[in-house]
C-alpha cells in the first residue's frame, strides 16, 4: 500500500499513486476424511491462458522493427508525436543514450501515448470537456514553475530541442482529463470514516519522533511473461538516471502510477506505508540516493530519496537563516599554488572578522565583495553547506568554497529563526490523502479495463 498526497498538473497536490491490483492465490487444503483424494494440481502462473512451456516464436519478435505509431479507437498517433513527446525526455538528460537505448524510449513513449489517448477518450465519452483556456492557463504555469520561462520563451525552446508546444500541450489535457473524470466517476464512491482517520492520527502521535520520507517512484507493472523485459529496462531507466537524467522526466513519462503527474513524488511518508520490500531499502537511503529495480506485486519499482525528517518534529533545516556572503575572485591565469595562498589569507580574515557588523569593512579592505540574504531557509543550500550553517553561532563563518575559475567565498551567519515543531496533517488533510490512496487503486484499474477494451491497430 502506498500514500500519497494530491498535486494538480500546476504544482498542486494530485491523485497519488495507483499501483496494480492482483489477485492472491488461495491456498488449497485437504481434510481428514478426504486424505484418500488426489490432491488439485498447482494452478498454472498464466491461470486459464495454458501457454506451454516448450514456446516457438515464428516470424521476427524484434519490436525495433515495428514504426512507433498507432490508430487507438480511430485515433491517429503519428510518428511525430512520438518525436515530440521523446524529444522533451532527451533534452532532460545530460548524456545523449544510445540509438538503442532511443529505440526503447520510442516505444516507451507509444505506450504512454496511447494511455493517454485512451484517457482523453474516456473524458469525451463522459462529456468531460477540458476548455483549452484551461490547458492554456497550466501551460503557462508548467513554463514559469518548471522551466522558468515565459510562454514565448518556452515556446521556442520547445521547438528548439525538436519538440513542440502542442506536444507539451496535449499531455497536459491528458492529465486535466483524466483527473477530472476519476474526480467525477471514482472519488465521490469512495468513503473514508472519521474513525479511520482518528486510528491514523492516533498512530502518528504515537510514532512522534520517527523518521518519515519524501520518496520519489518509478513504477514499472510486469506480468510473469515480461518480468525480465520489465526489467532490464528498469535497469537501463537506473543507468541512465545515475548518469544525469532527470527522475522527474522520466517519471513523468515511463512511471505507470498515477504520480507520474508529479514526477514520481509520493510526499512525505512513513515506511509502514510502503511495500515491505521497498520499505527495507528505503530505510537506509540517504537523501539524493537511487535505488532500483526492485521488484513488488505487480511490477518493479525504482526508488529516489529526496529527503528525510521526523515525524511531528521540528526539522532544524527548515530554520530561516540571515547570511552575508563574501567572495573574492582570482586574476585571470593564477597559478593554483598562488591561488591557495590568497584563499588562506581571505579565510584568516573571514576567520577575525568580528562578526557581521564589521564584515563589511573588512571586506573592503581584502577588495572582498558581499551580498547579503535575510530569507535563505538551511534546507536550500547545498548539502555539504547545511550541517555547516546549523552548526555555526551567530557570527560565525563557514568554511571557504568555490573554485579557481569562480573564486572563493565564504558564508556568514548573522541570525536565525528556528522552526515551530510540526504538528503534521490536520484532520481533513490526513482524510483527503486517505480517499486519494483508495482512488488511485481504482484508477490504475480503470486504466486497465480501457486497454483491455481499445481497439489499437499498430503501424
Amino acid at each position: 500500500m502506498k500514500i500519497i498526497s494530491r498535486k494538480s498538473v500546476s504544482g498542486r497536490i494530485a491523485l497519488g499513486l495507483a499501483l496494480a491490483a492482483s489477485l492472491g492465490a488461495a491456498v488449497l487444503g485437504t481434510s481428514a476424511g478426504a486424505q484418500d483424494e488426489p490432491a488439485p494440481a498447482p494452478a498454472s502462473p498464466q491461470g486459464a491462458l495454458n501457454i506451454p512451456d516448450d514456446v516457438k516464436l515464428f516470424g521476427n519478435p524484434d519490436p525495433n522493427f515495428r514504426r512507433p505509431t498507432a490508430v487507438v479507437n480511430g485515433e491517429i498517433i503519428t510518428g511525430t508525436d512520438v518525436e515530440q513527446r521523446l524529444a522533451l525526455i532527451l533534452a532532460a538528460n545530460e548524456n545523449k543514450p544510445s540509438a538503442e537505448e532511443i529505440q526503447r524510449l520510442k516505444l516507451q513513449v507509444l505506450r504512454n501515448l496511447i494511455d493517454e489517448t485512451l484517457q482523453i477518450q474516456e473524458a469525451k465519452a463522459n462529456k468531460i470537456d477540458i476548455e483549452n483556456a484551461e490547458v492554456e492557463q497550466t501551460y503557462a504555469q508548467v513554463a514559469q514553475r518548471s522551466f522558468r520561462q515565459t510562454v514565448p520563451a518556452l515556446n521556442a525552446y520547445l521547438v528548439k530541442i525538436g519538440s513542440s508546444p502542442a506536444s507539451l500541450k496535449r499531455q497536459i489535457l491528458g492529465e486535466l482529463s483524466w483527473q477530472r473524470l476519476l474526480r467525477r466517476n471514482v472519488q465521490p464512491f469512495i468513503n473514508v470514516s472519521d474513525e479511520e482517520v482518528k486510528e491514523v492520527l492516533d498512530r502518528m502521535k504515537a510514532s512522534k519522533g520517527t523518521e518519515e520520507y519524501r520518496i520519489g517512484e518509478i513504477f514499472l507493472s510486469a506480468t510473469p511473461e515480461s518480468k525480465n523485459t520489465v526489467f532490464e529496462n528498469g535497469k537501463r531507466i537506473v543507468d541512465q538516471l545515475k548518469e544525469g537524467g532527470s527522475f522527474v522526466a522520466y517519471a513523468r513519462q515511463f512511471s505507470e502510477a498515477s504520480t507520474a503527474a508529479v514526477g514520481g513524488d509520493l510526499g512525505w511518508i512513513r515506511l509502514a506505508q510502503l511495500p515491505e520490500e521497498l520499505a527495507n531499502v528505503a530505510r537506509d537511503l540517504q537523501t539524493g540516493q537511487l535505488v532500483g529495480p526492485i521488484e513488488v506485486r505487480g511490477g518493479f519499482s525504482i526508488l529516489y530519496m529526496i529527503d528525510r525528517r521526523q515525524v511531528l518534529t521540528a526539522d532544524p533545516r527548515d530554520a530561516i537563516l540571515s547570511l552575508k556572503q563574501i567572495s573574492i575572485s582570482f586574476p585571470a591565469g593564477i597559478s593554483e599554488a598562488d591561488a591557495n595562498k590568497k584563499a588562506a589569507e581571505f579565510a584568516t580574515a573571514m576567520h577575525n572578522a568580528q562578526g557581521c557588523g564589521a564584515v563589511d569593512a573588512v571586506a573592503h579592505q581584502i577588495g572582498a565583495e558581499v551580498v547579503a540574504n535575510d530569507q535563505v531557509r538551511a534546507r536550500d543550500l547545498p548539502g555539504p553547506l547545511q550541517a555547516a550553517m546549523l552548526d555555526l553561532q551567530i557570527g560565525q563563518s563557514s568554511p571557504p568554497f568555490g573554485t579557481v575559475k569562480e573564486g572563493v567565498r565564504v558564508l556568514m551567519l548573522c541570525g536565525r529563526d528556528d522552526p515551530k515543531a510540526n504538528d503534521g496533517p490536520s484532520f481533513d488533510e490526513l482524510q483527503t490523502q486517505m480517499e486519494d490512496e483508495r482512488v488511485n487503486k481504482r484508477a490504475q484499474m480503470y486504466l486497465r479495463d480501457l486497454r483491455r477494451d481499445a481497439i489499437i491497430e499498430y503501424q
